[in-house]
């Protein structure tokens, strides 16, 4: 059996995340990572995830527009933008902290990896 490393990074990910510290920590779960500037870039892509930050508006515009599984975050206060989000179609989305520290099983679990 694969290692859980293996398999994740086995899969492709895009991701719209502005905050470098965040940027860091996803690099350490997923190298192969590739960060977009514009929330634009999101669309059309061919990749079997999408990551966002949802503490930018203009996220939740886009969500309706791309095609593969998307999971987000934001602050746990902004329970607004996590039902709007969920709505726009996003897979899972979490408060920030609860995001990064069970970002393997929620993978996972979204991509039915295991």
């Amino acid at each position: 059996m694969a290692k859980k490393e293996e398999i994740i990074n086995s899969v492709s990910v895009v991701a719209f995340v502005p905050d470098l510290m965040d940027q860091s920590k996803l690099r350490l779960q997923i190298p192969d990572i590739c960060f977009v500037k514009e929330v634009s870039e999101l669309i059309d892509v061919d990749v079997d995830l999408v990551l966002v930050d949802l503490s930018k508006l203009e996220v939740l515009e886009v969500l309706p527009e791309i095609d593969s599984k998307v999971l987000g975050f934001a602050s746990h206060v902004d329970r607004d933008i996590i039902a709007a989000a969920e709505q726009a179609g996003c897979a899972k989305v979490l408060p920030r902290s609860k995001f990064f520290r069970d970002f393997d099983s929620l993978v996972n679990s979204v991509l039915k990896l295991k």
